[in-house]
Order: structure tokens, then sequence, then C-alpha cells
């Protein structure tokens, strides 16, 4: 008989599936990371091109997330505070980095989606898909991160 502990550790990892499994589906059918990357190795042929510095801006908006989610669950061992996830607005902690959070995953897939439909060959359409495609795919994968345990 299979533990709670793996129990619930196989319920959470399903539940990340449904963002992992289109996400990348949808990443590697539109080759976003390739597309991404290119944008990024491209050096700026003329001072109108913005399309390196746009695209450098949207990975950096893209790492500030990853780093603001993984701050969110390891805020109890950085801080040495419990922080109550279900009332995030009345903690000190959490009413800051949340909206932050919320706002750098806005600004980043927006960013993304517009550089990916200006600057490359997906074209608008595609390159929104592409991008809600990496955003899923990467929050996916970082909910996958086991957490600590709680210890009340």
């Amino acid at each position: 008989m299979a533990s709670p502990r793996l129990h619930a550790l196989s319920r959470h990892t399903l539940r990340q599936l449904k963002f992992i499994i289109p996400g990348a589906v949808i990443t590697f059918l539109f080759n976003t990371h390739w597309v991404l990357f290119g944008l990024l190795s491209t050096p700026n042929a003329s001072p109108g091109d913005w399309s390196r510095i746009v695209a450098l801006l949207a990975s950096c908006l893209g790492g500030l997330v990853v780093l603001l989610f993984l701050y969110v669950f390891l805020v109890h061992w950085l801080r040495g505070v419990e922080p109550n996830y279900r009332s995030w607005r009345k903690s000190g902690i959490l009413s800051r980095v949340i909206p932050t959070l919320t706002a750098a995953i806005l600004a980043g897939w927006s960013l993304l989606s517009i550089t990916l439909g200006r600057w490359s060959s997906l074209g608008y359409l595609k390159g929104t898909i592409g991008a809600s495609g990496l955003y899923a795919l990467v929050i996916g994968l970082v909910g996958l991160l086991p957490l600590p345990i709680r210890r009340s």
C-alpha cells in the first residue's frame, strides 16, 4: 500500500503535468525556445533594431518569475517565518512578493508574446501561443520542485 505522502506527491505531480505536457508540446511544436534563443544570440544589426534588447528583457522577466516562485516556496526557510499562503494579503512578506510575481508574469508573458510576434517568423498568434506554452512549461516545472515539509 502506498504511503499518504507518496499518494499526495503523485496527486501533486499529476496536477503539475496539466501544465507541463501542453506547455512542452506547444513549446517544441513552435520551437519557441529556439526562436527566443535565436533572437537573443543575434547581434543588433542596426541602431533601430530592438529585437535582441526586448528578447533579453522578456527573458529577464521570465527569470524573475522563477526566482520569485522559488522565494515564495522557500520563504519560511529563508526568513524563519511560516507564511499563511491562504491569506497572503495579511502576510508582511507575501503581500509584497505575490503582487510583484503577478506583475512579472503579466509583463514577461506580454513582452515575450510581442517579441515573438514582431521579430520572429511565428507571427502574433503563434507567438502568443508559444509564449503561453513556454510559461506553462516553466511554471509547471518549478511547481514540481519538492517543498520542505511544514511542521506544526
